[in-house]
């Protein structure tokens, strides 16, 4: 039986025949930038249901490549179609990038429908990206676009705006929102300065640690629009705000949080920071860490976080080119590593055995159809 097409496999997501499904399934998820292009071709030209199979599978690759065509598919004439482009861009909105943001934002003031807007509006606030081309929007020529921009941006309270805001203030439509908003920004940031400006002046070094924890606690609350802010606290010159920055960025657990801790593990001299560093990005869980991760393993002071930090991390495929190291802890003598190690060797042998039955029984049925 020849082998089929990537193109054809992916048809199959939407086959009657479960062993089919699964198969084209896997192809998709292993089949790397081409599945990807075939998905998003899928999504211009399928059927309503193979649009919405395409942008759940899109979901679970998370190449940002796909965020574009995603957002095209909000403008769809399927209800469903739109809802599962809705539910795809949410669980992406990590890793959408600049594009993405920006076709969202574009549809956005084009669209007459309440419900297709209410929808846009409430995915661009979740989406990183959306602060630039938000307050780009503040200067469009529609006043509903401006007001909409300076609404969702109220909503977001992302310092990256405010300079925007500062420039939008003499417009009569935005003065209202643009005063509250940068009052806001200007509450968040005085607390947050105030708070690690109380944390430097502690002095005796369990006083410290109790400090630092009181100051984590006090600023959780903040939550996402103190990210950029604690961003900037990773460089600071004091190792227990660096700390504290980074211990609050894990347990926020926005993604933007993920290459500066990865900064802060790789170049930090305090060891504690690394420490918090390694912890937070395990929290979060992104794959982009994993090297760094296994280079901690030697490092006494780090083994123990860098192999649970492991055992987190969402993507299980990408540590398979590790699977005999993990293989070889699972013995170690310290039981947290090798607890560890073994979760992520079943965790292997799972996603293995997945795909050996779908590739059995795609097998089987092809040999069947042979016949």
């Amino acid at each position: 039986m020849p082998k089929e097409s990537l193109e054809t496999l992916i048809a199959e997501l939407v086959h009657e025949e479960d062993w089919r499904r699964m198969r084209a399934t896997a192809a998709c998820l292993k089949g790397g930038p081409k599945a990807v292009e075939g998905l998003i071709h899928a999504l211009d030209t399928g059927s309503s249901a193979l649009k919405m199979e395409a942008a759940g599978m899109l979901a679970r690759i998370k190449d940002p490549k796909g965020g574009v065509p995603l957002v095209r598919l909000l403008k769809d004439s399927d209800p469903a179609v739109r809802k599962a482009g809705a539910l795809a861009l949410e669980q992406m909105a990590g890793v959408l990038d600049a594009d993405a943001a920006s076709a969202l934002v574009e549809d956005l003031h084009e669209l007459k429908e309440e419900g297709q807007r209410d929808l846009m509006i409430g995915l661009l606030g979740l989406i990183p990206n959306a602060i630039a081309p938000l307050s780009a929007l503040l200067t469009h020529p529609d006043e509903a676009a401006r007001v909409t921009a300076g609404t969702i941006l109220e909503h977001l309270l992302d310092p990256r705006s405010a300079d925007a805001l500062v420039d939008a203030m003499g417009d009569p439509a935005l003065r209202d929102i643009t005063v509250r908003t940068l009052k806001k920004l200007g509450a968040i940031r005085e607390r947050i300065d105030q708070a690690f400006e109380t944390l430097r002046s502690v002095e005796g070094a369990s006083e410290r640690e109790e400090a630092r924890m009181a100051t984590v606690i006090d600023l959780l609350g903040i939550g996402r629009p103190s990210v950029e802010i604690l961003i900037d606290y990773l460089e600071d010159d004091d190792w227990l705000v660096r700390e504290a920055a980074a211990d609050l960025l894990g347990k926020i657990g926005d993604l933007r949080a993920v290459e500066p801790l990865m900064a802060r593990l790789q170049k930090d001299k305090d060891t504690g920071v690394k420490e918090l560093a390694l912890k937070s990005l395990g929290l979060i869980g992104d794959a982009r860490p994993v090297q760094l991760f296994i280079e901690a393993i030697p490092i006494r002071p780090l083994r123990t976080l860098a192999m649970e930090a492991l055992a987190k991390v969402k993507d299980v495929e990408v540590m398979r080119p590790y699977a005999d190291l993990f293989e070889r802890l699972k013995t170690d003598r310290d039981g947290l590593v090798s607890y560890n190690a073994g979760m992520i060797v079943d965790k292997l042998q799972a996603a293995t055995m997945q795909a050996e039955q779908a590739g059995a029984a795609a097998g089987s049925k092809g040999e069947g159809e042979d016949e």
